[in-house]
């Protein structure tokens, strides 16, 4: 479960951060604030793969 989340945070903040890269540099392809989806992406992308590598998934009992 713990692994399925954290797979889910590490693609949503690439998306994120890609995008917001790219608004900062002129391609704005989303109403949202460009500075703001890349520093939500970036949070987002360091927490699912610090999740990815430092917690264990346990076995369903």
């Amino acid at each position: 479960m713990i692994k399925i989340l954290a797979l889910i945070l590490t693609i949503g903040g690439m998306i994120a951060l890609i995008l917001g890269v790219l608004g900062i540099f002129g391609n704005n392809f989303t109403q949202l604030n460009a500075w703001a989806l890349a520093i939500l992406g970036g949070v987002f992308f360091i927490a699912g793969v610090s999740m990815l590598k430092y917690r264990k998934d346990e076995p369903a009992a």
